[in-house]
């Protein structure tokens, strides 16, 4: 019984570059050239104008360092290109509503600026994703301005969106060949500079522009990184339903090594509500494990900038104890699959951040989860393996989660009374036909969360209220 686990080798730059990217699993391909380390990842999410007071390249390059020892392996920047006048929300609009796909937003900074940013991310390890927003663009857009063949027009042949309250945007029409071409053209050459895309609304984008786009991408940086926001259940439903082209998540993970966990996003809100049990949401999550490919990667998140911080919904229960922040960030590092963090979740802010405005991140801190994220992140890179296989149950009178990771390296238990609560945890898996595997035998073992011991009898783990992870390496 040890806490011990595998070396560490800290993602950055020079992996990506040196690494074999081509990975497969089990005969089962997710986008080609998928790198399994990707497991063992930690995004960090920044919106460039609001995460500092002055909202400049050059203000957030200054905070590299501090993101850089949080643990985290990637810096997702939210759209970085010119703002649309025509339509705008709020003051400032929204980054997502972009004029040119080919330039900076001049209130970030120059061009050159975000090179430096870029290469002073690369100096500390760090990789860079930026957002890529194919969908639409601004109504003012270039492309509309040059060329308004590539888009939608409704029954009226006004341009506009086919779906939700986007009024600020314009879709384009993915029917035109020409438009695939000058969209893969602009990839190519931002893949020059940076080592990833996150892809907005990519559901809506078909899979085989995503493909075609992600070949060319690889001839001129391989082992590039592919996330997709993928969509909730029910808006790809609503999407298909009236006749436009979304595509499923399983349908996308044949371009994207990531997606969005919006399939299981309802049940996360619901349960967070108090609407249904923690076993009914650890069962999508299962669900997940026995429907995509055997080496599918899923974003795990406690919000993102479309949604509420978690901090200022985990107390709206009545007649339950709020929810643990500690318990639920140990959630999203232990779940297979990519972790990221939203600026300002470190410190556990409340306060949402709107991207049509300038509103910088109160940095003041609420709850400073840093020595946390610092530690699950050692533990995510050096003990949670590439290719682990999942599982989980639940003590619902309780909120107690018991999630189970196997993989080569051994096997980790994580125990997580998500309201920070003292809780019995039995580590018998349940099973239809009566009770499974106890998945850690009675010991004691030593939570790698804290160094504290832990004790395991008759099959239960009684935990203190604080997130608990014990590893028990494969024998030979």
């Amino acid at each position: 019984m040890s806490g011990g686990g595998k070396k560490v080798t800290p993602l950055g730059a020079k992996f990506w570059v040196n690494a074999n990217p081509s990975t497969t699993f089990f005969g089962d391909p997710v986008a080609d050239m998928t790198n399994s380390r990707l497991q063992s990842a930690v995004i960090y999410s920044a919106f460039i104008r609001n995460h500092t007071e002055e909202g400049t390249f050059a203000a957030f390059e200054r905070d590299l360092d501090r993101i850089a020892n949080l643990g985290c392996d990637i810096v997702w920047l939210q759209a970085i290109h010119p703002i649309g006048v025509k339509g705008r929300k709020g003051s400032l609009g929204s980054p997502y509503a972009i004029r040119d796909y080919r330039a900076v937003n001049p209130e970030f900074g120059t061009r050159e600026d975000f090179e430096h940013l870029v290469a002073a991310a690369h100096e500390r390890g760090l990789l860079v994703m930026m957002d890529v927003v194919y969908n639409h663009t601004s109504p003012d857009s270039v492309l509309w301005e040059t060329h308004p063949e590539w888009f939608y027009t409704d029954a009226n042949g006004e341009p506009g969106n086919k779906i939700g309250d986007w009024a600020d945007v314009i879709d384009l029409d993915y029917t035109q060949s020409a438009l695939w071409d000058y969209q893969i053209e602009t990839l190519v050459e931002w893949a020059r500079l940076v080592d990833g895309f996150r892809c907005d609304v990519a559901s809506f984008v078909p899979v085989e522009f995503w493909k075609r786009a992600r070949a060319a991408v690889e001839e001129v940086h391989p082992g590039f990184i592919w996330l997709a926001e993928t969509v909730h259940r029910s808006f790809g439903e609503t999407a298909r339903r009236l006749g436009f082209y979304s595509a499923t998540d399983t349908e996308d993970f044949e371009a994207f090594d990531i997606e969005y966990s919006y399939d299981v996003q309802t049940a996360f809100d619901d349960y967070l509500a108090g609407r249904i049990a923690l076993s009914h949401y650890l069962d999508l999550i299962d669900f997940q494990e026995a429907t995509y490919p055997a080496n599918y990667n899923k974003l795990r998140y406690l919000e993102n900038h479309d949604t509420p911080r978690i901090a200022s919904v985990i107390s709206q229960r009545e007649g339950k104890p709020a929810f643990s922040l500690a318990n639920l960030t140990a959630l999203i590092y232990f779940l297979k699959g990519t972790t990221m963090i939203y600026q300002g979740q470190e410190v556990g802010t409340a306060e949402r951040t709107p991207i049509f405005d300038h509103n910088p991140v109160n940095w003041g801190l609420c709850e400073d989860l840093t020595p946390l994220m610092r530690r699950l992140s050692e533990i995510q890179h050096t003990v949670l393996g590439d290719a682990d296989f999942h599982r989980g149950w639940a003590m619902d009178e309780t909120d107690t989660a018991v999630l189970v990771r196997d993989g080569s390296e051994g096997r980790a238990v994580a125990v997580l009374s998500l309201t920070g609560e003292p809780a019995e945890a039995s580590l018998v898996e349940p099973m239809p036909e009566g009770p499974g595997e106890q998945v850690l035998a009675d010991g004691d073992y030593v939570n790698l969360v804290d160094g504290e011991t832990v004790h395991v009898r008759d099959g239960v783990l009684a935990c203190a209220g604080a997130p608990v992870i014990v590893h028990v390496e494969t024998r030979g």
